[in-house]
C-alpha cells in the first residue's frame, strides 16, 4: 500500500521567498544589484544631458576655390600696380635721388651720399620752415578746431534755418586753394583791398598795406585764410558725431540733474572723441603739407617769412634745379608725415581702431 507524500515542515530556512521590497533589510537575490524604485522613477525623470556635435563647414571644391582666388586678384591687382606706380615709385626715385647732387637733366653720375641731408639740417630757412609748419598746426589745434566745434554745437540746435547756415559754413571748403588764394589776395590788396577798407574803418591804420607784405603779419593773416578754407570741413565732420550720440544719453544725463555745460563735458565731448581725434590728425597732416595756399599768396615771402617745406622742395626742385636737394627735402617731409601717422595711430586712435581692425588672426 502506497504511503502519501508528506509536505516538508516549515523551518527558519524552508520557508517561502519574501518580496524583497516588502523587507528592506534583506540581502539582494543572487545575479545583480538591489534596485530602489524611486532610485529609477528618479533616473528616468532626469533629462539627458545634450552634447553639441560641432558642424563641420562644408568641403568647397577646388575649381570654386580657384575662383574665389581669381575674383580676389581681379580687383586687387588694379589697385596695388596704381599703387606702386604712384607712390611707392615715386618714393623710390625720390630717395635715390636724395643721393646725388644732380639738376634734372643729364645722367646721375655725383654720388654725395648723406651731403644733401646733412646740408638741410644745418640750412636755417629750412628750420625755420619746420618752426612755421609747426606754427600753424598749434594754431590749427587750439584755434581753428574750438572754433569749427563751437559752429557745430551752435548749428546742432533747433535753429531758424540752420540748413542754410551749413551750407554757408561749408561753401569755402569747396572752393579750390588756387581760387581761395586769388580770392583772399584781392581782400589783402594793399590800399584798394577790403582788408584795408575795414582796418581804416576800424582804427587800425598799422595793418594797412602789411597784410602779406610785413614777415610779423604774414603767417596770421594765412592762418586766417586757412581757417576760412578748412574749418566747414571740420564743423560738418563734428556736427555728424554730435548727430550720432543717442538722445537717449543726454535725457538721461539731464534726468539726473546735470546743466547744458556738465552735458556737454562730460557726455557730449567723451562720445565726440573720436570724431575730435580725426579732425586734429587731419589738421595736423594738412599744416605740414601745406603748399598751394601759401604759393599763390606770397610765393613764400617776404623773405621766407611765410615758406613752408613743401615750397622749399618746390623753390628748390623747379625754380633752383638743385633737384637732389629737393629730393632730399621730400624725404624728410615723408618721414615727418609718415611717423607722425603711425604714432599717431598707434597711440591716439588704439582706442578708436580697436574693434574695426584685427591683429594676428583677431586676438
Amino acid at each position: 500500500m502506497a504511503t502519501p507524500t508528506q509536505d516538508p515542515p516549515e523551518g527558519p530556512t524552508t520557508g517561502r521567498a519574501e518580496d524583497p521590497a516588502k523587507n528592506p533589510t534583506q540581502d539582494p537575490p543572487a545575479g545583480g544589484p538591489a534596485h530602489d524604485p524611486a532610485e529609477e522613477r528618479a533616473a528616468d525623470a532626469a533629462p539627458v544631458p545634450v552634447v553639441p556635435v560641432p558642424s563641420r563647414a562644408p568641403a568647397r571644391s577646388l575649381p570654386r576655390e580657384l575662383g574665389s582666388w581669381a575674383s580676389i586678384t581681379w580687383f586687387l591687382v588694379p589697385a596695388l600696380v596704381l599703387f606702386l606706380v604712384f607712390v611707392l615709385a615715386p618714393i623710390a626715385v625720390a630717395v635715390h635721388t636724395s643721393f646725388f647732387k644732380w639738376g634734372g637733366i643729364g645722367s646721375m653720375d655725383d654720388f654725395v651720399g648723406l651731403e644733401n641731408y646733412a646740408r638741410l639740417f644745418a640750412d636755417q630757412i629750412f628750420l625755420g620752415d619746420m618752426g612755421r609748419g609747426l606754427y600753424l598746426i598749434v594754431l590749427s589745434i587750439t584755434v581753428q578746431l574750438p572754433f569749427a566745434l563751437f559752429t557745430a554745437v551752435l548749428l546742432n540746435q533747433r535753429l531758424r534755418g540752420r540748413a542754410v547756415y551749413r551750407m554757408v559754413f561749408f561753401a569755402p571748403y569747396i572752393l579750390s586753394e588756387v581760387v581761395t588764394a586769388v580770392l583772399f589776395t584781392m581782400i589783402f590788396l594793399p590800399g584798394d583791398g577790403m582788408a584795408d577798407h575795414l582796418a581804416g574803418a576800424l582804427g587800425l591804420e598799422g595793418l594797412r598795406g602789411t597784410w602779406l607784405a610785413d614777415p610779423s603779419t604774414v603767417m596770421p593773416t594765412l592762418f586766417v585764410v586757412m581757417t576760412w578754407k578748412y574749418f566747414g570741413f571740420h564743423m560738418m565732420l563734428l556736427l555728424a558725431g554730435l548727430q550720432s550720440i543717442p538722445r537717449e544719453v543726454l535725457d538721461a544725463a539731464s534726468i539726473d540733474g546735470a546743466g547744458a555745460w556738465q552735458r556737454f563735458r562730460y557726455v557730449t565731448l567723451p562720445l565726440l572723441g573720436p570724431t575730435i581725434r580725426i579732425s586734429v590728425f587731419l589738421s595736423v597732416i594738412g599744416a605740414i603739407q601745406l603748399f598751394d595756399l601759401v604759393w599763390v599768396m606770397t610765393a613764400g615771402g617776404p623773405n621766407h617769412s611765410s615758406e613752408t617745406m613743401a615750397i622749399s622742395m618746390f623753390q628748390f626742385g623747379f625754380k633752383r634745379y638743385q633737384v637732389g636737394y629737393a629730393s632730399a627735402i621730400s624725404v624728410v617731409l615723408f618721414m615727418i608725415s609718415l611717423v607722425f601717422s603711425l604714432f599717431y595711430q598707434r597711440y591716439v586712435l588704439r582706442r578708436d581702431l580697436s574693434g574695426a581692425v584685427t591683429v594676428g588672426g583677431g586676438r
